[in-house]
């Protein structure tokens, strides 16, 4: 369960945010999208290389 504690007189809009960067962090709906269709695990294995080199990439950049 996602608690977000609400200041005395903070904004709603503000709580709200709060509330769907932090349920934006546990990804359940980016779980849910990807639940909708099946992947071959070989293609999943395939994305996980690709993001896996990318970020590599990028780090090796950023030195």
């Amino acid at each position: 369960m996602i608690i977000v504690p609400v200041k005395e007189g903070e904004n709603i809009e503000r709580a709200l945010k709060k509330f769907k960067r932090k349920f934006e962090r546990t990804g359940v709906v980016k779980e849910l999208r990807g639940r909708q269709a099946f992947k071959k695990p070989s293609e999943v294995r395939r994305e996980e290389v690709k993001r896996a080199i990318y970020v590599q990439g990028l780090q090796q950049a950023e030195e």
